[in-house]
C-alpha cells in the first residue's frame, strides 16, 4: 500500500515535468534564436544609433509559429536575460541597452510578437487559394505587430531619450522600416511553408 502511494505522486510529478518541458522548449528556442540573430552581426545605419539585425525577423517568425503565450514567453525570457546582464542584445549589449536609444525597440518586441500571434489567424493550407490567403494574413500580422507596434515603441522611447522630434526619429529609421517590410514578406512565406510541411 505504501508503494502505490509513493508511485502515484512520482508518476504525476514526471507527467507535470514532461508537460512543462513540452510547453517551454519552443519559447527557449526562440529566445536563443533572438540572441543568435543579435550576435550574428549588425549593420549600422547612418543618422541613427540603432543597428540593423535579424531580430525583428525572428520576432515575426515566433509570432507566426507559436501561440501568443509561448511567443510572449520567448520575448519575456530574452528581455529578462539581457536585464540580468547576459550579452544577448545587438553588439553584445545587456542591461544598458534597456535604457539606451534602442530600448523602445527591445521592449516593443514583446507586445509586437503577441499582436502577431493574435492577428495571424488559423493556418489553412489545404488548397493553393487558402495557402495564399494564409500567407496574406501572416504578412498582415507581421507588418502590424513586427513593424507598426515595434516601431511605435521604438520611436517614442528614442525620441524621449535623445530629445529629437519623433518625426526626425521616424525619418532616420526609414531604412529599418523598408528592411523590416522585406523581412515580414520572407517570414510570412517561411511560416506558411513550414505550416504546410508540418501537416
Amino acid at each position: 500500500m505504501q508503494t502505490s502511494h509513493t508511485a502515484a505522486p512520482t508518476a504525476s510529478t514526471v507527467s507535470f515535468i514532461r508537460r512543462i518541458a513540452l510547453v517551454s522548449w519552443k519559447p527557449v528556442l526562440f529566445a536563443v534564436l533572438l540572441w543568435l540573430s543579435a550576435a550574428a552581426g549588425e549593420i549600422p545605419i547612418p543618422g541613427t544609433p540603432v543597428p540593423i539585425t535579424l531580430q525583428t525577423f525572428v520576432v515575426m517568425l515566433a509570432g507566426l509559429m507559436l501561440p501568443w503565450r509561448q511567443a510572449g514567453s520567448a520575448l519575456a525570457l530574452y528581455i529578462a536575460a539581457g536585464a540580468i546582464g547576459l550579452p544577448v542584445f545587438a553588439g553584445g549589449a545587456s542591461t544598458m541597452a534597456l535604457v539606451g536609444p534602442s530600448a523602445g525597440f527591445i521592449f516593443g518586441f514583446l507586445p509586437g510578437v503577441v499582436a502577431i500571434a493574435l492577428l495571424r489567424g488559423k493556418a489553412d493550407t489545404t488548397s493553393t487559394a487558402r495557402t495564399a490567403l494564409t500567407a496574406a494574413r501572416y504578412l498582415f500580422a507581421a507588418i502590424i505587430g513586427g513593424v507598426a507596434v515595434v516601431y511605435m515603441f521604438g520611436f517614442l522611447v528614442q525620441s524621449a531619450l535623445t530629445g529629437a522630434p519623433i518625426t526626425a526619429v521616424a525619418l532616420a529609421s526609414m531604412g529599418f522600416v523598408a528592411g523590416d517590410a522585406v523581412k515580414a514578406v520572407v517570414a510570412a512565406l517561411a511560416a506558411t511553408g513550414l505550416t504546410k510541411l508540418s501537416r
